[in-house]
């Protein structure tokens, strides 16, 4: 065994071992309890960063201490691999997004498996192969024949001159990102799918008790982005009439409120842009016609609105009041969505914050028409309790003040049913999901367009429809459009008459939805998903970012839920437990170029200026940068997201080579709580890197002896209770199983960092320990750093491996990999002897030590003629002695 510790020769050796034994394999095996352990798969972007480090950990340590305690543990891996960023490096590369995409897969994969992660890699997917997406493609067709995914138009950004649909992200100020021209909003017809068919039993399992294991913020997000809502939808009646001389509407603008107890507050309505009221505006009024045109340049998505600058401008038109009879304005909004509701809003700036700002910008009326009792209401500030619901109670309502909230939203709905104008109703924020991408990355939507039989869906033994892989976009527009070779031979399933294929690929988030799935049954050619799924989902831990907390969440329950009605799988949800491991932080360096761009440094060329309390309050270069010289002061933005953009990140590859897959791996684990950021600290690693080399050294020290009667007394565990351990040695064992105890209780509810807490004591208590001449020491010190390994082992699977095998404890406990999980020996729990704390007169003068089993008259002798009482009594006769047992002794003087 090499007396220093070579952590590149020990993980070669590791994975060698593991691969020659296929190590990682798993099948269905019923005589095992299952547990299927999964993390969010990644993009293949390049490179692993520190946090894809610390989510594939986090699951590696579950998985190996799982599959130690005697579990069937399935961890496996794969690549999100279509998608936008891929085309954005064929623009700029001139490369094929398929070959830029597969390089990084094989280089992301080497990365994983220098981690040393138990991945079964026989399972391996990725989401832009079509034995994959085929899958998609069927799944897609089921919805379709059920009704649950429906064709329609969309509002859309267009870049005129790039002559493309861009994603809400490429749209920067109003701005194609590469071209700069002015985005426009078209209407578009594309693919979706109902998942607002499933919005009561989405909700009701986040807000029930069917997810236990989830974060009570993740299933709050969840609850929030589904967003029920229960109030009143009535109409605004009106005479306006179109060029046909039909009323518009009906003559009616409906909208839908939940604070109907505000309606006699209603000043003005907004309509969006898209509204048929703005657009008969429009025709004959200049001033509107350009304000909807600036509105196409805005955003299409609530969280866009709800940013960006509040604008309007007088139609013109005026609506009836449904319960007052008076005429109100109508405007045109730009933070109105028409996608949302009616696409009408009541306008009642007294109560609601954003109707409050709209109406002093633009000098509309605003009438109180809620009263809380000692509030005063000022007509220019807003205040919170302008919106209070409970407190609230309604005034210049006429016969509906004096009112608490719900009972005016009854009054109001009753007396809008009488009208015939509006009753109760219940909204949902949730839409549904548009799954069109007029994309060329992504799995091609199987639709045939027929001049006679419009969409036509492609026959189920054609699929999987190929997406081809040699294009190359250029910016202008859908490659697919110009691809001879996809549309070659197309004909009409019906007719058989020349058609031409749909070029829309699917949304990205469609992969992601099904592919833990997959994972269960990865080769089948002939289901979706089979026996592999119904022995291993639902999923027991799922582990990944919380900015996946929304969106990817609900899609992956919603597509499961969609499954299991079609009768291809039998669980309601997909995953039992959820983790969202934190951000890896590190320090931001910047500073602003004579041209006014920002310029970030790397944090291995700064130091930190610090005020006389330590405080970081700049920096400033330890080197030399460009022409920038040494000690050139510069901007300290704190800490933020790692991010190559800002010249923050730590390559992996790097630390590996440096110091070991299992300092990263340590490092990760034991600076912070799964479940917190995690911020940088390069003296943690150099600490994490001594610390594997103690456990080495110590692991050298012990093969230099023979131990070999004490690793058979380890091996038969029962029978170290009848081991004659003399005083030292008992107080080792005391010691490293009662941090046992904890660990296995830290292992349970994924608190790794205390784990390796743990597994620090442990080899402080084994390194302190000098007392060989004790009875059982070798016996006691071998037991000890076996149960160290094996705690440590799936933080730092290498090293523990190489020091397991050299030291002799494979031979007799088995390979690591399934070696039984440490029990704690109750019996070395038990004390002959407890300290305890010793007051004279109320005060702490020292301690005694007394056997375990003392009487109080035994501990009341041993506590009065101890040296300690004998020096701060000064003589005195001790008046009481107060016991409280297993804690202290008070000596009353």
């Amino acid at each position: 065994m090499q007396d220093k510790y070579q952590h590149t020769d020990v993980e070669r050796d590791a994975h060698s071992h593991w691969a020659a034994s296929d190590a990682y394999r798993v099948t269905e095996d019923e005589s095992k309890p299952k547990f299927y352990a999964c993390s969010m798969l990644p993009y293949p972007s390049g490179k692993l960063h520190m946090g894809h480090v610390r989510n594939y950990t986090i699951n590696d340590m579950l998985t190996r201490q799982l599959r130690m305690k005697g579990m069937n543990v399935l961890m496996p891996m794969g690549w999100d691999a279509f998608g936008l960023p891929a085309e954005n490096a064929a623009l700029k590369n001139g490369v094929p997004p398929a070959k830029w995409t597969y390089e990084n897969i094989a280089y992301m994969k080497k990365q994983m498996q220098s981690m040393g992660l138990a991945i079964d890699w026989s399972r391996e997917i990725a989401t832009c192969d079509p034995d994959y997406y085929r899958w998609n493609q069927w799944l897609f067709l089921k919805m379709l024949e059920k009704g649950i995914a429906y064709r329609k138009t969309q509002v859309v950004n267009w870049d005129p001159v790039d002559q493309t649909v861009l994603a809400n992200e490429q749209v920067i100020d109003g701005r194609g990102w590469r071209t700069g021209a002015l985005v426009e909003k078209r209407e578009i017809p594309g693919y979706y799918l109902k998942i607002t068919d499933y919005a009561e039993e989405l909700l009701g399992s986040v807000t029930g008790d069917q997810l236990p294991g989830w974060p009570e913020r993740v299933k709050l997000m969840q609850e929030n982005w589904i967003g029920k809502s229960e109030g009143v939808r009535f109409a605004f009646t009106h005479d306006i009439r179109g060029d046909d001389g039909a009323l518009i509407g009906d003559g009616r603008m409906y909208v839908f409120t939940t604070r109907a107890d505000t309606i006699m507050g209603v000043t003005f309505c907004a309509v969006a842009p898209e509204h048929p009221l703005a657009a008969h505006a429009a025709r004959g009024n200049a001033e509107i016609a350009a304000f909807i045109e600036e509105c196409k340049s805005g955003g299409t998505t609530e969280a866009e609105l709800a940013t960006q600058e509040k604008k309007g401008v007088r139609t013109g038109l005026t609506v009836t009041h449904p319960l007052t009879g008076e005429p109100v304005e109508v405007w045109v909004g730009n933070y109105v969505l028409m996608s949302y509701g009616d696409g009408a809003v009541m306008g009642v700036p007294a109560h609601d914050e954003r109707d409050f700002a709209f109406a002093l910008k633009y000098g509309i009326e605003i009438k109180q028409v809620v009263l809380v009792d000692g509030e005063t209401y000022d007509y220019h500030r807003w205040q919170d309790w302008y919106g209070d619901k409970q407190r609230g109670v309604t005034v210049n309502s006429d016969s509906f003040s004096g009112l608490s909230h719900k009972e005016a939203v009854a009054a109001v709905a009753h007396a809008l049913n009488e009208k015939g104008l509006g009753d109760l109703k219940t909204t949902w924020r949730l839409r549904d999901w548009g799954v069109s991408r007029q994309r060329y990355w992504g799995t091609p939507i199987p639709i045939i367009h027929c001049d006679e039989h419009g969409a036509v869906p492609v026959p189920e033994k054609d699929l999987p429809v190929v997406l081809p892989q040699d294009c190359i976009p250029d910016g202008s527009g859908n490659p697919l459009h110009k691809h001879e070779g996809f549309h070659a031979g197309v004909t009409c399933p019906v007719c058989g008459k020349p058609a031409r294929r749909e070029t829309d690929t699917m949304d990205t988030f469609v992969d992601s939805s099904w592919y833990f799935m997959r994972y269960c049954d990865p080769k089948n050619s002939e289901a979706m998903v089979a026996e592999g799924a119904k022995y291993w989902m639902p999923m027991d831990q799922y582990i990944g970012g919380i900015e996946h907390a929304i969106l990817h969440l609900l899609y992956a329950r919603f597509w499961t839920k969609v499954m299991r009605d079609l009768g291809l799988v039998t669980v309601d949800e997909p995953f039992t437990r959820l983790l969202t491991q934190g951000m890896v932080l590190n320090h931001i360096y910047s500073r602003r170029t004579d041209k006014g761009a920002k310029e970030y440094f790397w944090p291995h060329d700064v130091e930190h200026v610090l005020d006389e309390g330590g405080k970081i309050v700049g920096a400033k270069l330890k080197n030399a940068v460009g022409d920038l010289p040494v000690g050139t002061p510069i901007d300290y933005e704190g800490v933020g997201t790692m991010s190559k953009s800002k010249n923050n990140g730590i390559d992996p590859q790097d630390l590996i080579e440096k110091y070991g897959a299992d300092t990263a791996r340590l490092y990760t684990m034991f600076t912070a709580p799964p479940e917190a950021t995690l911020e940088w600290n390069d003296a943690a690693v150099e600490g994490s890197y001594r610390f594997l080399r103690r456990v080495w050294n110590f692991g050298y020290k012990l093969s230099v002896a023979d131990h070999s009667v004490a690793l058979a007394s380890v091996a038969g565990a029962s029978r170290l209770q009848d081991v004659p351990f003399g005083k030292e040695a008992k107080a080792l064992r005391l010691e490293i199983h009662t941090v046992l105890k904890q660990v296995d209780y830290d292992y349970q509810r994924m608190q790794y960092n205390t784990v390796v807490s743990g597994a620090m004591k442990m080899i402080n208590a084994l390194e302190s320990f000098k007392a060989m001449d004790s009875a059982g020491a070798p016996i006691a010190l071998i037991e000890g750093f076996g149960i160290l390994l094996r705690v440590l082992y799936p933080a730092t699977p290498h090293i523990t491996h190489a020091l397991w095998s050299r030291l002799g404890y494979a031979g007799v406990l088995g390979d690591l990999l399934d070696a039984a999980w440490p029990q704690v020996d109750e019996s070395a729990l038990v004390q002959d002897e407890i300290e305890l704390m010793l007051q004279v007169g109320g005060k702490l003068r020292g301690s005694i030590r007394v056997a375990a089993a003392a009487d109080k008259a035994e501990i009341e002798r041993v506590a009065v003629a101890s040296e300690d009482f004998q020096k701060f009594a000064a003589g005195a006769t001790p008046k009481k002695v107060i016991v409280v047992p297993g804690r202290l002794v008070n000596i009353v003087i």
